[in-house]
């Protein structure tokens, strides 16, 4: 998964997949975990999930802190 810092960036890194001509599995949605979050293809067919959740938090180097 590739983990945003809020749910404008799931929708701007699937609108750049679009413009690649790259392949969405799933629109952006909210997810039942209360999250936000779409699906996309790579060109070589593995499947990446885009994700912002209320709980992240991310680093001075926004770098995701678990």
């Amino acid at each position: 998964a590739y983990n945003v810092k809020n749910k404008e960036d799931v929708d701007s890194v699937i609108e750049l997949v679009k413009k690649a001509g790259g392949t969405i599995i799933k629109e952006p949605q909210v997810a039942f975990w209360g999250g936000y979050h779409a699906y996309f293809a790579d060109p070589d067919g593995y499947y990446w999930e885009v994700a912002w959740g209320p709980g992240f938090k991310f680093d001075e180097d926004g770098l995701l802190k678990f």
